[in-house]
């Protein structure tokens, strides 16, 4: 492989300590950097995860696809590629960046990721995920982890998946997240590969049983703190992504009840006061209201008053000139 220098961080580039224990799903389309942001402000411990973003983006593309807000850290980067060289060149500008993590996709079932030949497909091919670890090990200091599911289409037996996770191990990948459900990559689209194949939590207990010295997070239709608590009778970790975008102040609850930690916890009140100055910064720079409030709208779930909550949002924010007039107003509509 062609040899690329490791990665030297910036001496000024935050560096904090990872806490594994719960974490938010990478969900193209909603964990960009200002539902992070909110996030943030919700839960210190959580580990946050980027959109996926594929190396051909970095290495190509037009935009700034690693732009984050320092409030994030601990912030990890999910890539999506097969490519070891050019996943090597990313992982190495993600370090430069400031993240804290590399996570190789191996999870998404698409068409589109499939014809990448990277996703869910790579399962298939345990060596080249190997190979791909260990190219970006060996060049940042960073942790490189990978998310997976426990089975594509027919190659669904326990023996496939430990022969997977054995294999990618050996190359130095100490931390899996397991989508306790496997993948249909024909004839089922993401959304459905989501919820219609079952999940089987057993199996990836039994992976954590059998490879103790693994840190095993496990994620797939996990919807409230007392299933992550049993969840982590058996495993390492939780990864809930779906229930902590659509009901965000379940965040709230992650500090104290599953990370041990003795903090106050924000009310919705406060979530949005601090979020105030942060959206005014957005449209000042040209951003639209909805670019942010679009992360909101379940903040107030299953209060009274949490559909004017989200009516006034979704009718207003879009507009021209809107600003955090449209975001207090809203607040004014809700029962608390």
């Amino acid at each position: 492989m062609q040899q690329i220098e490791k990665s030297s961080i910036k001496p000024d580039t935050p560096r904090v300590s990872i806490n594994r224990t719960f974490s938010i799903a990478p969900m193209l389309d909603w964990t960009d950097r200002h539902y992070r942001y909110m996030a943030r402000l919700m839960s210190k411990q959580a580990l946050l995860y980027t959109e996926m973003v594929t190396t051909g983006a970095i290495l190509h593309g037009k935009g700034d696809y690693l732009a984050y807000n320092d409030e994030e850290h601990p912030l990890a980067l999910q890539l999506g590629g097969s490519n070891p060289i050019d996943l090597a060149k990313c992982a190495q500008i993600a370090a430069e960046r400031g993240y804290d993590e590399i996570n190789l996709n191996v999870g998404c079932p698409s068409d589109r990721v499939q014809n990448g030949r990277f996703g869910a497909c790579l399962m298939a091919e345990p060596e080249l995920v190997a190979e791909c670890v260990d190219a970006m090990k060996q060049v940042v200091d960073i942790p490189v982890t990978v998310k997976t599911r426990i089975g594509i289409d027919e190659q669904d037996s326990y023996e496939f998946l430990t022969t997977f996770v054995e294999t990618v191990k050996e190359k130095g990948c100490e931390e899996f997240i397991v989508h306790a459900r496997k993948a249909w990559l024909q004839g089922l689209s993401p959304k459905e590969n989501r919820e219609i194949p079952p999940l089987d939590y057993p199996r990836v207990y039994q992976l954590k049983q059998d490879y103790p010295e693994i840190h095993i997070s496990i994620n797939g239709g996990i919807l409230n703190i007392d299933e992550m608590k049993q969840h982590l009778e058996h495993i390492d970790g939780v990864m809930v992504g779906r229930e902590a975008y659509n009901n965000p102040y379940i965040l709230s609850q992650v500090d104290n009840k599953l990370c041990g930690q003795q903090s106050e916890i924000m009310s919705r009140e406060q979530v949005i006061e601090q979020m105030l100055p942060y959206i005014e910064a957005h449209v000042q720079q040209g951003g639209r209201l909805n670019h942010i409030t679009r992360h909101m709208i379940g903040l107030f779930q299953g209060l009274p008053g949490s559909r004017q909550w989200r009516r006034h949002l979704s009718e207003n924010a879009h507009k021209a000139g809107a600003g955090i007039e449209v975001v207090e107003q809203a607040f004014a509509k809700v029962s608390v």
